[in-house]
């Protein structure tokens, strides 16, 4: 059973059809709207300011979601992939992105709509990630635009990943 657990009198809150990986841990000011998905090992601490998450975001293995307490929250929006081993800390990520493989994504950064962030990028503090754009490197630049193949590989993403938490509720 993933641990849920209050911090500082804050409750986490799902929406409708979340699931949680029996050792994921979602902790204090976590507002998570309907279908999300937080796998093994992934962690959503809220215990020093607001994390909220739209509806449909999986946030996959070993991935970190935290904030900096009294400075910046983290707002992720719907349809979101955050992929193994990520970090999004502090930021904002607009509906529709990738967050990739071991990838970082820092305090006050903003991702927009249909962005990718490259596996093992670094998106540094203030750093604004342009619309339908593919950032990769450290620090991450733009690399090129995400063209209707990678928005179909972004989609795709963000709809398979409830399909695969379906799985585990047959066991």
């Amino acid at each position: 059973m993933a641990l849920v657990k209050s911090v500082n009198g804050k409750v986490p809150v799902f929406g409708e059809k979340c699931w949680l990986a029996d050792n994921a841990t979602v902790v204090g000011d976590v507002r998570m709207g309907e279908g999300c998905t937080v796998w093994f090992n992934a962690v959503v601490r809220g215990d020093v300011h607001e994390i909220v998450i739209g509806n449909h975001t999986n946030i996959q293995d070993g991935a970190i979601i935290h904030c900096t307490y009294q400075k910046a929250g983290t707002y992720i929006g719907s349809n979101v992939s955050i992929a193994h081993n990520a970090i999004v800390h502090g930021c904002t990520v607009h509906d529709n992105v990738l967050i990739g493989m071991g990838a970082v994504v820092m305090d006050n950064a903003v991702v927009h709509s249909g962005a990718v962030v490259a596996a093992g990028a670094i998106v540094l503090a203030g750093t604004v990630v342009e619309a339908n754009s593919i950032y990769a490197g450290i620090p991450a630049k733009k690399v090129k635009d995400t063209g209707e193949e990678m928005m179909a590989v972004i989609k795709r993403t963000a709809e398979n990943y409830p399909k695969y938490a379906s799985w585990y509720e047959e066991d």
